[in-house]
């Protein structure tokens, strides 16, 4: 058996959407194009990009906006389809789907993806500030003091 080779989507502070099952990274919320589709368990959404699956094999689907060729995705860490990807549209005006996905919502979860922010970083940041506030305050302090004796 070969070695998984999982993509770990970096963090953006874009929503993430995750396999349901194993929570392997899938997409960003932001390659969603649209989120009117349907599939058998209900809502789907139509992502420009996906990372993390494998793909079956080629099939030809009657669906509700005409004759498809499309593929099953599968997630590459624990199996459990997701959804398919689009390779061939009969009709001109749906031919816009071809090379995305749809991702099944009742097979995801979402989750935000958040920045780290390191500590010490944040501890400098507040130690730079008290600094350029403390010079502030000395040339501002200096100028007002001026020596008597200087006249």
């Amino acid at each position: 058996m070969g070695r998984l080779l999982v993509v770990s989507l970096p963090a953006t502070g874009a929503v993430v959407y995750r396999c349901k099952h194993c929570d392997t990274h899938l997409a960003y919320g932001t390659d969603i194009m649209s989120r009117t589709f349907c599939c058998k368990h209900g809502t789907a959404y139509l992502f420009s990009k996906i990372v993390n699956v494998n793909v079956g094999e080629k099939e030809d689907r009657r669906m509700t906006t005409g004759d498809h060729t499309v593929c099953d995705i599968f997630c590459v860490a624990c199996g459990s389809i997701l959804g398919w990807k689009y390779l061939a549209a009969v009709s001109k005006s749906q031919r816009y789907k071809e090379g995305k996905f749809i991702l099944d919502m009742s097979k995801a979860s979402t989750m935000a993806s958040v920045s780290v922010v390191w500590p010490h970083a944040a501890d400098q940041q507040q130690q730079q500030q008290q600094q350029s506030d403390d010079e502030e305050d000395s040339s501002s302090s200096a100028a007002d003091h001026q020596d008597p004796m200087s006249d």
